[in-house]
């Protein structure tokens, strides 16, 4: 398991968009993501901060269902 990179809120809601994520609302500083299948979907708020906190993406990655690698430095 390698170090998570620091990103910025843009940064993981692009990585998100990458991966099937769709921006469903902007509400002041969050932006709320979502995955739909036929079975079920995956909402995932984002926080539009320059640094997000180490919790707050372990806790994005967690929900979204992403491999870590994803957040990781190369």
């Amino acid at each position: 398991m390698g170090k998570l990179r620091t990103l910025s809120g843009r940064e993981v809601c692009r990585i998100l968009s990458e991966h099937v994520f769709a921006e469903v609302r902007r509400r002041g500083s969050h932006v709320v993501m979502q995955q739909r299948t036929e079975d079920s979907t995956v909402t995932v708020p984002v926080p539009i901060h320059s640094e997000l906190k180490t919790g707050t993406l372990h806790s994005i990655i967690r929900q979204s269902g992403l491999p870590r690698s994803l957040f990781e430095t190369q």
